[in-house]
């Protein structure tokens, strides 16, 4: 079936202008039908890349494809999704996935949303493969999971079906492209609270404002500046950009590694491997390994805690380093105390519905990253 509309749309799009929320969503929604052949979607995909997607196209993007996910049941209040872009370029360890650990160790439900490496060695689902955590397509087993051991990873594509009539084309243009912001925005279990790294810092407003008037309720999304460029998560390499939507408001804030009490590091410290390397540092670090991987996941830790809404950072609008350094020395407590070596070991705990494994590997072939 095709969309009469479409010709118009490109032409508009071939001439550099942009498209309303409304008609990006009616666009992306034929996407996630499949009713887009790869000529069309390849043109409107490349179109708006050189000409730069707005934040409208991007709050409608996320619509439509929200509307095709997989959604998680019965969603503890507060659950939070710790999540980056990718795309940086610098093939770190996996930050944010440790982040998770620390945070269900403290008792915060994490909804932790991830895929398979797409620009880095391993991504989320790699190295949790290799920890012996495959990907699960049970909705009903991981709602448990994250009511009961505040912690359940939610494999894109068994989530997002949908996109995998988008990922041949995305393997095939191989630069990034509206997609490779969508899939953060779209968690499955619907959270109202996100920390999300951001490749781009000229997506940082963009991003917030579109979970905001999508129903967030405290998001940050923040973006590193180190020596060697950019990168999708708190850094203690430069200083972080941040933008906050805290409850209805959007705040601006720079963290520097001079306030978290912590050394600074450059991104080259904490350069990860294949899968099998990054899931043994991630096992190092939570038995209590010191070092720049350790520091630099207690800081993204930290602030994960005032966006849960668990340990506010915030005084007058402006991050306090007390307070900042008070929830370091929390999430430090879950490592040392082993809470979040406990949570790793839930989380490996046998499935007792459908281990989704293989069929996850398939879908992932098929669709690429959300």
């Amino acid at each position: 079936m095709k969309d009469a509309n479409l010709p118009y749309l490109l032409l508009r799009l071939s001439k550099g202008e942009r498209l309303s929320a409304t008609e990006t969503e009616n666009v992306f929604a034929d996407i996630m039908s499949g009713k887009v052949d790869p000529v069309h979607l390849a043109a409107i995909l490349t179109a708006m890349s050189v000409r730069g997607e707005s934040a409208e196209e991007l709050r409608g993007a996320v619509s439509a494809v929200r509307r095709h996910m997989l959604r998680l049941p019965d969603v503890p209040e507060g659950a939070i999704d710790v999540c980056g872009t990718g795309g940086d370029g610098h093939g770190t360890l996996n930050v944010s996935t440790a982040t998770a650990f620390i945070l269900a160790g403290l008792g915060v439900p994490v909804a932790k949303h991830g895929n398979r490496a797409l620009s880095s060695k391993a991504g989320a689902t790699d190295t949790l493969l290799a920890l012996g955590i495959p990907p699960c397509d049970d909705l009903t087993i991981q709602a448990t999971r994250l009511r009961e051991d505040c912690l359940a990873f939610l494999s894109a594509p068994v989530h997002h079906p949908a996109m995998r009539h988008a990922g041949e084309v995305r393997r095939s243009l191989g630069f990034r492209t509206l997609f490779n912001l969508i899939g953060p925005l779209c968690n499955p279990a619907q959270v109202r609270h996100q920390m999300i790294g951001i490749f781009d810092a000229r997506w940082l407003l963009p991003v917030i404002e579109t979970l905001g008037l999508l129903g967030a309720q405290r998001v940050w999304a923040v973006h590193g500046e180190t020596d060697r460029g950019g990168t999708d998560e708190i850094t203690l390499s430069g200083p972080t950009q941040i933008a906050a939507w805290e409850n209805g408001e959007i705040q601006s804030h720079s963290l520097s590694p001079d306030i978290t009490g912590l050394p600074s590091y450059p991104i080259s410290a904490i350069v990860g491997g294949d899968a099998a390397h990054n899931a043994q540092a991630l096992r190092a670090l939570l038995d209590g390994e010191k070092g720049a991987y350790r520091d630099t996941v207690l800081l993204n830790a930290a602030v994960a805690l005032h966006v849960a809404g668990k340990s506010d950072i915030l005084v007058n609008g402006r991050i306090a380093p007390n307070l900042l350094r008070q929830n370091i020395n929390e999430a430090a407590r879950a490592i040392d105390t082993g809470l979040a070596g406990a949570a790793l070991e839930k989380a490996r705990r046998p499935l007792t519905g459908t281990s989704a494994a293989e069929k996850t590997n398939s879908l992932t072939q098929q669709s690429g990253q959300p």
